[in-house]
């Protein structure tokens, strides 16, 4: 399957909440999109849809093709702790998830695409993998040339009003940043029932 690029609100409409990884609103309405939409909002869910949805809208919300996603829930079977929160550890500690989240771009598009460009690097060492994870004492800092810094730059104004995380530091001026822990489930502000992701492979 290939990976989804086409609008990001279609999608969000489908399950009702913005999934672009940014702070942009959208038209809210109580059915999904398409010419049909109005007919399945009076559709009863069955309980695998449910939880279909809940996998499909944490794969959206991270970028996911099905078999990527579906690795990173193997990995987390195999974590000895809570499956659903190994598996939201897994995909928060991606490089390009915490490039998003430090704020050196306004989406998590626009971070892949940072990292896949060699604009980032990790402990002093040029990293283009998107999925690379990180551990904590991991070190994120922009490469440095004018081209890349300037786009690092340009995300911190856009993204300036939104908090970092506290699992992770940042230091705007020099461009850098570190992975301070691990995030709880708490600390993970992403509107999905894990635990129903969990169930749909399960079955």
């Amino acid at each position: 399957m290939a990976r989804y690029t086409g609008p990001k609100t279609k999608i969000s409409r489908r399950f009702g909440i913005y999934l672009g990884g940014s702070q942009k609103a959208f038209e809210r309405r109580n059915f999904p999109p398409g010419m049909h939409g109005t007919k399945g909002a009076r559709r009863k869910q069955t309980d695998f849809a449910v939880a279909l949805a809940e996998k499909q809208k944490l794969r959206h919300i991270y970028g996911l093709m099905e078999r990527q996603f579906r690795r990173y829930f193997n990995m987390a079977l195999r974590r000895k702790g809570v499956t659903g929160e190994m598996l939201l550890q897994f995909l928060e500690t991606r490089l390009d998830n915490i490039v998003f989240r430090m704020g050196f771009a306004k989406t998590l598009r626009a971070a892949r695409q940072m990292v896949s460009h060699g604009h980032i690097l990790v402990n002093g060492h040029k990293a283009n993998i998107p999925s690379m994870n990180l551990k904590p004492g991991d070190r994120v800092e922009i490469k440095d040339n004018p081209r890349s810094k300037s786009l690092a730059m340009r995300g911190l104004e856009l993204t300036q009003i939104v908090p970092v995380p506290d699992w992770l530091s940042l230091d705007r001026d020099k461009l850098t940043g570190t992975v301070v822990r691990t995030p709880s489930r708490e600390e993970i502000n992403v509107p999905v029932n894990e635990q129903l992701v969990v169930e749909f492979y399960s079955r």
